[in-house]
């Protein structure tokens, strides 16, 4: 079957999609946006967390026929939204207060807290661990990516 979606704000067609195949792989592999890591495929670790429809989804779980007409937002997808290639803020806050380590599970983590600045531009800590739950990391002890969403809402309120 054909596949045609919204990836980042550029229409894209899949072809050949058989039946069982997953949003994540025709992601990674047929459209050559490695971002999202395939890790447990179970849906259990959020190292492949995409948007779907502005929904943060794990594309593991998601089969490809079910993006059919509809937006996906990935994480090559969040920079550059002002039209340059720079970082988004989300993304320059990991950088800036160190909270990328082996940056598998990075991916899914700057997904899922784009989402939530996007809904709540201050959240409050409870608010960030509960937006991040779904997102394991194996190297940290979380602090340094939680101090990294704290900064990007820290700076979202001052404007960029």
């Amino acid at each position: 079957m054909r596949v045609t979606f919204t990836v980042n704000g550029r229409e894209q067609e899949a072809d050949d999609v058989w039946e069982g195949e997953s949003l994540l792989y025709v992601l990674r592999e047929r459209l050559g946006l490695p971002g999202s890591k395939n890790a447990c495929e179970q849906g259990e670790c959020g190292s492949c967390t995409v948007r779907l429809d502005g929904v943060p989804v794990c594309a593991c779980l998601v089969a490809a026929g079910q993006a059919e007409g509809r937006e996906v937002v990935t994480v090559e997808g969040l920079a550059g939204r002002s039209g340059t290639a720079e970082l988004s803020v989300v993304q320059q806050a990991f950088v800036d207060a160190g909270a990328v380590q082996c940056g598998f599970c990075t991916p899914g983590l700057l997904v899922a807290a784009d989402d939530l600045l996007e809904r709540v531009p201050q959240p409050s800590d409870a608010d960030i661990r509960e937006a991040l739950s779904g997102n394991l990391c194996r190297c940290t002890g979380y602090e340094k990516i939680l101090d990294a969403v704290r900064l990007a809402a820290a700076r979202t309120g001052e404007g960029g």
